[in-house]
């Protein structure tokens, strides 16, 4: 890092967490987030903000007036304009020394698996707005053994996990959520979204992220944090994998996830809110 990347920095560096070597770390990670809307906006800023040396940002969406109201990346002259081109501009003028790729495309498992396994990325970012598409990412990372920090909001819910398939003991999506016992989904378009639960999931996810990119902490890997925005309380579960996981398992099967929760944790698959 030459001098002014250490003063762009140097609340990080004075950390002994994280120090010259943990900026370092941050500064060679290529993340790619998949949704710039509620929580992709809020996570992408943090991540730029904080150094992350690649960002890869992937939508097939454009920015719409409705997205204002929580989507922090977009603003008002960008209504029409593809969302990863949007935040891309935004991007550049937080950090201009992180490299921001723009895909405005939705991406098939096939070109998921590719991105993954030819691109260097050090982690993925959850941040889309339906089950098909969860899905495919989890199936990708792990396959690809890179660890996934999935985040959802609707309503005034939220809630957030990691799963890192580079560990035995790490479920994945599936097994928490298997695919076929996905509920009806629901979008903010007919339930409505608190702006404040995207911001506040987001930002957990980019918490996770850098967690994760700096080896620090205890990340939320087996465990679900659930946020009741409402009630202005965090719930967490704890949950395994599942040995008979259809995608990290070995037998081929998926059966109902084995959960531990708190009194007053209930467990449902969220979206996120667009």
């Amino acid at each position: 890092m030459d001098d002014l990347a250490l003063l762009r920095y140097s609340r990080h560096i004075l950390l002994p967490e994280i120090d010259v070597r943990g900026q370092e770390c941050i500064s060679q990670a290529h993340v790619l987030i998949v949704g710039a809307g509620g929580l992709g906006s809020p996570a992408a800023l943090y991540l730029a903000a904080a150094g992350v040396g690649r960002l890869t940002l992937v939508d097939d969406d454009d920015v719409d007036l409705t997205n204002l109201q929580r989507q922090v990346l977009h603003s008002t002259s960008n209504i029409g304009r593809p969302k990863v081109h949007s935040a891309q501009a935004r991007l550049a003028e937080i950090n201009p020394l992180v490299i921001v790729h723009a895909l405005h495309s939705r991406l098939a498992e096939p070109q998921l698996s590719t991105l993954l396994q030819n691109n260097g990325i050090t982690l993925v970012l959850d941040c889309c707005d339906n089950f098909a598409t969860r899905h495919a990412v989890n199936r990708a990372c792990v396959q690809a053994k890179v660890p996934l920090v999935s985040g959802a909001g609707i309503r005034f819910d939220g809630q957030i996990s990691v799963y890192d398939p580079r560990r035995e003991d790490s479920p994945c999506y599936h097994c928490l959520f298997p695919e076929d016992n996905a509920p009806e989904e629901v979008r903010c378009a007919v339930m409505g979204v608190f702006s404040p639960i995207t911001g506040v999931i987001g930002t957990l996810q980019a918490m996770e992220a850098l967690k994760m990119i700096i080896g620090i902490g205890s990340p939320l890997v087996g465990r679900l944090l659930m946020l009741d925005g409402l009630g202005g309380e965090f719930n967490q579960i704890h949950f395994k994998r599942q040995t008979d996981c259809r995608v990290c398992g070995t037998d081929g099967t998926t059966r109902t996830p084995n959960t531990a929760a708190a009194p007053t944790a209930t467990v449902t698959a969220t979206v996120t809110a667009r």
